[in-house]
């Protein structure tokens, strides 16, 4: 045997050291799409920063940042450039960086939120002690206060605002210089030049009182400042930590091992990670299912809140598919693995959910180019403030240039839509909807029609019996013999007739194709179930199986099955009506089927036996009469409809091709959740809105008052600050 080629053995160590944080989209060989959590971003800036810092690197194709989640997704060839150089170049630009999994991220979150803790605690503790010392030069009468006393407590106020502005204030230099050294402009530049300019006014005052810059000295403003800058970003911070611990917890809901069952009957605990397709695994109650697959033995109960969002436990019986991440609760199941490890729906949903949050929405991306702009503008304004002032009165001069430098600070304005649309996305997570596109928001707020398939969307996947009749025979006789027939096929029918009975005494038992299952019973008659033209030489066109004894043509049970809708389909359509959204039904099932469905649901536009191509060209019809379609599928078949509607959401456990399609994923399958996705773009939008407004607002109002010196550096950077605030606070409402 030859040894293998030189760096083989290499490669294969960097494609397993990749592998829980990397996908390979081009296949093999390829270019591959690795995610990151960074740390150590304050702004919008810093994300295009780090971009430009890695397209630099050899064989980078793209870098995304999304400066709202602190996620980077890097499109690059490991061969051409290594882990250890995409880490490196992260860190010369002044950032932390880490692998995005579980443990590493977790840790890298842990620290940052620690860090940024003790910064807001030193900022807040000093500025209490820097506002005591100021008290009494507030309050004292003409004369209560002696110049000495003064002189004192302005130093004390100047050795407490040292930690402020050498540990506290850190993040505000540290980024404005990465931002000076890349030539771009970010809010950080004129936040960090207002508290160097002021610290400096207020020393030179301190040490020489009849100096060029006054004997104002500024402490109070200052580390007030600080401390309430800090605070607003300690929950935008907060805000992105809770959206990554969801991510997570999907992404580690896999149990530690699994009981793989072998062939002689024994078992052998192992990795999830070395399960293979066609494998048997046996799940006890309290455990976790390790990969996705169908019940081969046992019933019992499942927990799927982790992935669905579904408190309520979910039935689970022989032929019911299981989902890897959810939990057993009763009963041990002996499961037939049809996915694993990066294929599971656990681990599709946790890639398009870092998809999602790598993206850099448009809206976001043209306000960060604005805060640019309006930073230069702010600069120029403050230096030509702080001019005029010099000749009009030299002493205000500093402090009218740090309030213009201070009160303009585009911090809100580049709050404004990450702060939004990464509450509302985490907002639609927990109630089953997972957004794969940020931008969906904005175009769900535009959408007139909602237009639904039929079979696994307004229905569920399993059918029901509707009714059945018996001639010359005891119907309800006839039918407990019919379900423990029922019991010994595995057809879908038969599946919802027997619902679950145990399967009868029956002997030669055969299932033939496309007729049904017969078998004999202890007298040795033959009994059939199956089409109503094999069983009876007089089928009953109104049913779709029938039972019944060969030789014995009056005594048949005919049985009708019909779909039935999901348990919220009527109330979802509902809601949606009265919110004057239309609702049309689109399926390629027989029409009798949809006819009925859309009875049942209130539905008054639907359509039947429409083939891929006649759905695509009904959707391009209403799109051409003005209408902004929804379009809610499963099958393969709805794929090309669902990639030319506006807005596309798929079934969480339909076919991959409609989930790639898609925009978001209903991984609950509560179809209440499309109408509250509708409300909660809206309200989002408003919210955007209300916070774009607001920094406007807030710009005009105070820029006029800084200017002419009404508005002192306290009163700016308590408004700068407040400002910021409030776009986050504001944002949180969407989690109502």
């Amino acid at each position: 045997m030859s040894a293998p080629p030189p760096g083989l053995h290499a490669a294969e160590a960097d494609a397993r050291l990749l592998a829980p944080f990397t996908t390979w989209p081009d296949g093999p060989g390829g270019a591959a799409l690795s995610q990151f959590q960074v740390s150590g971003m304050h702004c919008g800036a810093c994300a295009g920063l780090i971009e430009t810092a890695l397209l630099k690197l050899p064989g980078v194709q793209a870098a995304s940042v999304n400066p709202a989640a602190a996620r980077l997704a890097l499109r690059w060839h490991p061969a051409q450039a290594a882990l250890g150089d995409v880490l490196a170049a992260l860190h010369v630009a002044g950032y932390g960086a880490t692998p995005d999994v579980a443990a590493p991220a977790r840790a890298l979150r842990r620290q940052e939120r620690r860090q940024a803790l003790w910064r807001l605690f030193v900022a807040a503790f000093l500025m209490m002690q820097v506002m005591m010392m100021a008290t009494p030069a507030y309050v004292a009468g003409p004369g209560e206060l002696t110049p000495d006393l003064d002189r004192l407590l302005r130093w004390a106020s100047w050795v407490l605002t040292l930690p402020v502005m050498a540990f506290a204030a850190g993040p505000f230099f540290g980024g404005a210089w990465r931002q000076l050294r890349a030539r771009r402009l970010g809010m950080d530049v004129p936040v960090a030049l207002g508290i160097a300019v002021t610290f400096i006014a207020g020393t030179s005052a301190l040490f020489n009182p009849g100096g060029l810059l006054g004997q104002e000295v500024y402490f109070d403003s200052l580390t007030m400042f600080v401390a309430l800058l800090l605070l607003a970003r300690w929950f935008e911070l907060g805000a992105r930590h809770r959206a990554a611990d969801a991510l997570e917890a999907v992404a580690g809901a896999l149990p530690a091992t699994a009981e793989r069952l072998r062939d002689d009957g024994s078992s052998e605990r192992v990795a999830p990670e070395t399960l293979r397709v066609g494998e048997r695994i046996r799940v006890v109650a309290g455990e976790a299912f390790a990969a996705d697959g169908k019940v081969l033995q046992g019933q019992g109960w499942a927990n799927e809140a982790l992935l669905t969002g579904e408190s309520a436990p979910v039935a689970k019986a022989v032929g019911d598919a299981v989902v890897a991440g959810s939990i057993n609760l009763d009963g041990p199941l002996v499961v037939a693995v049809q996915r694993v490890g990066a294929d599971t729906t656990a681990q599709g949903i946790v890639r398009l959910m870092q998809q999602a949050q790598s993206q850099r929405p448009l809206l976001p991306g043209v306000l960060e180019h604005v805060a640019a702009g309006f930073t230069a503008v702010v600069l120029l304004l403050a230096l030509g403030a702080g001019v005029a002032w010099w000749w009009v009165e030299p002493s205000r001069a500093l402090a009218v240039a740090v309030a213009v430098l201070i009160v303009t600070c585009p911090c809100a304005l580049t709050l404004a839509a990450p702060a939004a649309w990464l509450t509302a996305s985490g907002t639609l997570a927990r109630r089953g909807l997972l957004l794969t596109d940020l931008s969906a928001l904005e175009r769900l707020c535009a959408v007139d029609t909602v237009v639904f398939d039929k079979t696994g969307t307004l229905s569920d996947d399993r059918l029901h019996l509707r009714q059945h009749w018996s001639r010359g025979a005891d119907a309800d006789a006839l039918l407990d013999v019919a379900r423990s027939l029922a019991a010994l096929s595995r057809h879908p029918h038969a599946r919802a007739l027997a619902d679950g009975r145990a399967a009868g005494s029956w002997a030669d038992v055969r299932e033939l194709p496309g007729r049904g299952v017969e078998a004999r019973d202890a007298s040795g008659r033959l009994w059939r179930l199956g089409a109503p033209g094999w069983v009876s030489e007089r089928p009953d066109t109104a049913a779709r199986l029938a039972f019944g004894c060969e030789g014995h043509d009056g005594v048949v049970l005919w049985l009708d099955l019909a779909e039935s809708p999901r348990t919220d389909a009527a109330e979802a359509v509902a809601a949606l009506r009265a919110r004057g959204v239309r609702v049309k039904l689109l399926s390629g099932d027989q029409p009798d089927a949809v006819a009925c469905m859309a009875a049942t649901l209130g539905i008054v536009h639907w359509q039947a036996a429409a083939t891929p191509a006649s759905k695509l060209a009904a959707m391009r019809e209403w799109q051409a009469a003005g209408e902004r379609v929804l379009m809610v599928g499963d099958g393969i078949n709805d794929a090309p409809v669902l990639a030319a509607a506006d807005v596309r959401i798929a079934m969480g456990q339909g076919a991959m091709l409609a989930r790639g399609a898609a925009d978001a994923l209903l991984v609950s399958e509560r179809l209440m959740a499309i109408p509250q996705a509708l409300a909660l773009a809206l309200r989002t939008r408003r919210v955007l809105r209300q916070n774009l407004a607001w920094a406007a607002v807030y710009n005009l109002a105070c820029v006029p008052l800084a200017l002419t010196g009404w508005l002192p550096p306290l009163a700016a950077g308590i408004g700068m600050a407040a400002s910021s605030l409030f776009v986050v606070l504001n944002a949180q409402r969407l989690n109502r």
